[in-house]
């Protein structure tokens, strides 16, 4: 038997969470985990801003919301950008079978070492969540350089 998954209702609610990021100040960037029969586990979004800690990516924080699993491999880790250095060791770390990305032209992350690795990566190219972030970028430049670590 075979699931068919929706991948644009999954990213919708990482956008959804994106939104809230943006409301509250922060930056745009939300995420959710799922298994992989489309069951939500946690979402989640960038509140390094808002909680002045560095550490709460979008990725993390739906992880961290998602809570203990007793594995990863079937799950889904859905974000609206194509996911960081700290966020792609995450996904190895706990063994996520898969990554569901909205966008990959504002920021290209560590796509090509996730595959190196097995994971699957699946590029779904919004433009919603590319300019919703590429006009954060042009309001906020640094903001954004520091939340990817560039000066």
């Amino acid at each position: 038997m075979t699931i068919e998954i929706d991948h644009q209702a999954m990213l919708n609610i990482a956008i959804e969470e994106a939104r809230t990021g943006l409301a509250e100040g922060g930056i745009p960037i939300g995420a959710a985990l799922f298994r992989a029969d489309g069951t939500l586990l946690g979402r989640g979004h960038n509140r390094r801003v808002q909680e002045n800690d560095p550490s709460v990516h979008a990725e993390t924080d739906a992880f961290r919301k998602a809570g203990r699993q007793r594995s990863y491999r079937n799950t889904i880790m859905v974000t609206t950008l194509a996911p960081c250095w700290y966020c792609c060791g995450l996904v190895v770390q706990f063994g996520i079978g898969t990554v569901l990305v909205g966008e990959s032209q504002t920021f290209q992350g560590g796509i090509a070492w996730l595959r190196e690795r097995g994971v699957e990566v699946i590029d779904l190219d919004s433009p919603e969540c590319a300019n919703m972030l590429s006009a954060f970028i042009a309001a906020h430049p640094a903001l954004w350089h520091e939340d990817i670590g560039e000066e």
